[in-house]
């Protein structure tokens, strides 16, 4: 053996790894082996020069890798492999006893039956454009494009022909146009404007989310009592609310007004979560104080709102016992956030997305809580929103089977999502929806619905695809999903 070979083999002895050629990147044992071939397959193979493997491992993992690919390939709509997927929180199931999905997954929308007398409501202004087509956008593609509904557009002033020209060129729908009087969108002829201007500059320098913007005081107002006086929707009896730069995650194959009226419901919502502290102190004081005064009875729903003890009972007047009688009195403790001992937790359906039957909203009662807010001056002295006002007067009004959680529809404004699942075994073939087949974008953008999340144990939706970046406010801390679920008779 010449000197090298001989180095050679003095460096590696009796060792069973001889090297291969770099290329091949593995050190497979050179030596016999006996024994069966599972033990041979429990052999280890040097990868690295610090790894090794058992060789069937090495050799089954080419393989594995191939077939996921092609399971991936044939079936483009199930993602559970993916990463992005692979954590996703738990779907509760809830008691719907009470109150239950219209439709569970997909189902051929039925377009022969007459439509609901109901409109979509956006209010928007012109240099919203862009938001506004990418809500209509996503409205037409998971809904719209079956039932064709009409809509409403509203603003303050006059929408400009490019708004208009736009609009119309992305529905086949009937679409209006309308402007919002004075005497509906200002505040009431009986303020003091300086002192209302004041009131508002305050809150923008305590740095009160929006509240140093007028223009958003005046819409949180218009929201809260008058966008139903408006003469265009006096025709209407139902109406949905849609916002500028919405997005919907599933497909929509029923009527929604439709099973509203059936169901007997009055208000829906898809969102409940808490409203920020400094935006209304004194609005629930308002609300509280008109149910006593006019000696309404809760029907179930009031307790939603009401922040729970550490029983888990609403806040509230309490009973006294025999034993109560005998105690020395502590000393009480006045909480100054409460009103006749009970406390607001802050929920509120989140009234960027509602579906509401205009009458409740019409009544006599709703007008009447309406005037005493307003009169409170609490739309400008304060940062009030619609979402609450609403909600409250649901809890005032209404019985929990008066109000429907729309579980089944995705939704995300700004960075609040819901995402329902897809309901398993309840999916079925999507036909596309290309507005214009010579556009690439829009193309893209279909073939991307095309792939929809896997399905999910005790979910509701069809052909859902949602956002990863953020989780489901139904598992987020500030949701009040809870309280409403306790309503409708529990998980």
């Amino acid at each position: 053996m010449s000197g090298s070979g001989r180095r050679i083999h003095h460096q590696l002895g009796d060792s069973k790894y001889l090297p291969v050629p770099a290329s091949a990147g593995y050190f497979f044992p050179t030596t016999a082996f006996k024994g069966s071939p599972f033990d041979y397959a429990k052999k280890r193979v040097r990868i690295r020069h610090n790894i090794s493997a058992p060789l069937g491992v090495v050799l089954l993992l080419p393989l594995v890798l191939i077939i996921i690919v092609i399971r991936l390939v044939q079936s483009p709509s199930n993602t559970s492999l993916l990463p992005s997927r692979s954590r996703l929180p738990e779907i509760r199931a809830m008691n719907d006893t009470i109150d239950a999905p219209f439709v569970v997954g997909c189902q051929v929308p039925d377009t022969s039956r007459p439509r609901a007398n109901a409109v979509l409501v956006i209010l928007a202004r012109n240099k919203e454009l862009d938001g506004v087509i990418d809500s209509m956008k996503s409205l037409e593609r998971h809904f719209n494009r079956w039932f064709h509904y009409p809509y409403l557009f509203l603003n303050d002033v006059e929408f400009n022909s490019t708004f208009k020209a736009t609009v119309l060129n992305h529905t086949d729908s009937k679409v209006e146009f309308g402007v919002i009087e004075k005497d509906l969108w200002d505040f009431p002829s009986w303020t003091d404007e300086a002192d209302v201007k004041e009131s508002i500059a305050l809150q923008g320098d305590a740095a009160i989310m929006y509240g140093g913007m007028e223009s958003y005081h005046h819409m949180c107002r218009f929201y809260s009592g008058q966008f139903y006086k408006h003469p265009m929707l006096a025709k209407y009896d139902w109406y949905w609310r849609v916002e500028p730069d919405v997005k919907y995650f599933c497909d929509i194959t029923y009527d929604p007004f439709v099973y509203m009226e059936e169901k007997g419901k009055v208000y829906g919502f898809t969102i409940i979560i808490k409203e920020l502290v400094d935006t209304v102190p004194n609005l629930f004081r308002f609300a509280s104080g008109y149910r006593r005064s006019h000696n309404i009875t809760s029907q179930g729903m009031w307790e939603v709102f009401l922040e729970k003890d550490n029983e888990g009972n609403g806040s509230g007047p309490k009973t006294s016992s025999v034993d109560d009688q005998f105690r020395i009195p502590e000393p009480e403790i006045i909480d100054p956030e409460a009103m006749n001992g009970e406390k607001y937790n802050l929920c509120h359906f989140w009234s960027n997305f509602e579906i509401a039957k205009l009458d409740f909203f019409r009544s006599k009662e709703y007008n009447d809580f309406f005037e005493l807010l307003d009169r409170s001056g609490g739309f400008w002295n304060e940062r009030w929103g619609d979402a609450p006002v609403h909600s409250l007067a649901a809890g005032i009004f209404l019985a929990p089977s008066q109000v429907h959680y729309f579980r089944d529809i995705g939704y995300r404004h700004t960075t609040i999502q819901h995402c329902p699942g897809n309901a398993p075994r309840k999916q079925l073939p999507r036909t596309p929806y290309i507005r214009d087949p010579k556009n690439k974008k829009d193309l893209e953008e279909d073939r991307y619905w095309d792939h929809w999340d896997s399905d999910r144990e005790n979910g509701v939706g069809c052909r859902c695809r949602c956002d990863t970046d953020i989780t489901d406010v139904e598992v987020n801390d500030g949701t009040c999903l809870p309280a409403w679920v306790d309503s409708v008779g529990g998980w």
